[in-house]
């Protein structure tokens, strides 16, 4: 299998993974809407979403497959099996007894998770109680990571890509099941999907479990030791943990100082998800392209090189980021309304989801910017600089959350977040400067001014075609045809963007990343 089709292969599965997980929030909205079981289960599940991506989404591959591979290399593939069953048994026991100690220490972890729930109130109850049958999951998601460097360290990406999607996949058969019960914004409802939770770690070991049995390699005996390899093992992984965790963290802070509003968990938890959807597809496209042609830049030494990817890499990153930022902050209420408001999701909530989702993508191009400017660090060996600059975001989410909270409620925790994003960027950028040398060619020089104003006229377009549409995406419009113009306003966003850039000589989004894929 080729790099290239290992690369197709991992961004398919995410890209897989991300429409399930919108197609989970959507039948969420529905059950739950935006009150008070909606803002304890969300609360309650930031916990085990932190934990997936930090344990289950690959962050543990820079640890875990260097260490097999050199069990490999020096004691065999049977070294290497029990390399990988040492790891295993020592990961789990780690994780049953931080299992059994949040269990017990839960209704002190959601008052710091959301401190403005009342205690013995209904979100604190609530919230309590979901996140106990969720925990779980942490004692699955441990395994599942070490197997699935173990495949990944075995050049069989396909299984362990694909098992990220079998966490949502389950999830969104549980809301079938409260769907086919008709059981609503009740108890059970929240009790069988939180439940699902935990399924869902079952359902990922399960895959990546038979995927290994059925293979060459083998993952035996299982056993514990925190001998020298498992305590290198611990010592690489914890700072990849940290930097992949910070970007839930900053959503979990602002949540925090939310939390004392009511409904206001809720639409932050909506309004970023849609935001997220177009930040993972411009990031697996901005990290396939970007890391392997800085690393060639650097270690040639060919400063003009360098500035050529710099350049190169700005360009698509902003040429994909600024449409959908338009995009997002003009379409946003038709945008909701036609996903979410349905069931226990009411008109009042679409307007308060929108109007967060407008602040957060004010953030979108500098999250972009962010994922541009990393692989230039990470190209230098250099993984500390990028994980500064995200605890540097973080900290400025925090202060700007505590100040525009009493100014805007929950939209200034999104406005907020989404200057955490260029701090992080603009921190980086004037690392790279310094450190390193940051230049624009004369080509994207004069491409990123058409970049910006190809996006402006197509934003430009589509609002006027948003407002001369109005009545058929108000409320009371039926909700296909609703949803089949909002579709349609953006294939003609599309249009008149890819438009504007030919007519500017800028030539399409398809055709700068052909380019840029010529100078590797």
């Amino acid at each position: 299998m080729t790099l290239a089709r290992n690369v197709a292969t991992v961004g398919s599965a995410t890209l897989l993974s991300r429409v399930l997980g919108f197609a989970r929030d959507v039948a969420i909205a529905a059950v739950f809407g935006a009150g008070v079981r909606a803002d304890a289960f969300f609360v309650a599940f930031q916990l085990a979403n932190l934990f997936r991506r930090m344990l289950a989404e690959g962050a543990l591959n820079a640890a875990i497959v260097p260490l097999y591979l050199r069990a490999r290399d020096e004691h065999g593939e049977a070294g290497a099996g029990a390399f990988a069953g040492r790891l295993i048994g020592s990961v789990t026991v780690a994780l049953v007894i931080a299992v059994a100690i949040l269990a017990f220490a839960m209704p002190a972890a959601i008052a710091v998770l959301a401190p403005g729930f009342l205690a013995g109130g209904p979100r604190m109850t609530i919230a309590v109680e979901l996140a106990r049958l969720m925990l779980p999951y942490l004692a699955f998601a441990g395994p599942v990571a070490v197997l699935m460097g173990v495949l990944n360290a075995n050049g069989r990406f396909g299984t362990a890509a694909f098992a990220t999607a079998a966490f949502n996949a389950t999830m969104l058969a549980s809301l079938g099941v409260v769907f086919v019960l008709h059981a609503g914004d009740s108890p059970l409802s929240g009790q069988i999907v939180a439940a699902s939770v935990a399924l869902a770690g079952v359902s990922q070991l399960l895959l990546v479990g038979l995927a290994i049995w059925r293979g060459p390699s083998r993952v035996t005996p299982l056993s514990v030791s925190f001998g020298a390899d498992s305590r290198r093992f611990f010592a690489l992984a914890i700072p990849g943990l940290v930097a992949s965790g910070i970007p839930q963290i900053t959503v979990i802070a602002g949540v925090m100082i939310a939390s004392s509003s009511t409904s206001a968990v809720s639409w932050i938890y909506y309004a970023n998800r849609l935001v997220e959807l177009p930040l993972g597809i411009v990031g697996i496209a901005v990290g396939t392209v970007l890391v392997p042609a800085f690393a060639h830049a650097i270690r040639s030494g060919d400063k003009k090189e360098l500035g050529h990817v710099e350049s190169r890499g700005i360009e698509l990153a902003l040429g994909l980021a600024l449409p959908a930022t338009i995009a997002l902050i003009v379409l946003a209420e038709p945008i909701v309304r036609v996903l979410f408001e349905r069931g226990a999701f009411h008109g009042s909530d679409t307007a308060a989801t929108a109007a967060a989702l407008s602040a957060f993508a004010l953030g979108l191009p500098a999250h972009v910017l962010v994922k541009n400017f990393s692989p230039i660090f990470f190209a230098r060996e250099d993984t500390a600089t990028p994980m500064h600059a995200a605890l540097f975001g973080l900290i400025v989410a925090i202060a700007g959350s505590l100040v525009l909270m009493p100014l805007f409620g929950h939209v200034g925790v999104a406005l907020a977040i989404a200057a955490s994003g260029w701090a992080s960027a603009g921190l980086l950028g004037v690392l790279i400067a310094r450190r390193i040398g940051f230049s624009l060619d004369a080509e994207a020089r004069f491409r990123l001014p058409r970049i910006v104003a190809a996006a402006v006229v197509m934003g430009v377009t589509i609002e006027a075609a948003h407002r001369a549409a109005g009545l058929w995406l108000n409320a009371d419009a039926p909700a296909l045809p609703r949803a089949l113009l909002l579709g349609a306003l953006i294939v003609l966003g599309l249009a008149v963007y890819v438009l504007g850039l030919k007519l500017l000589k800028v030539t399409s989004p398809r055709d700068l990343a052909r380019v840029f894929g010529k100078s590797l």
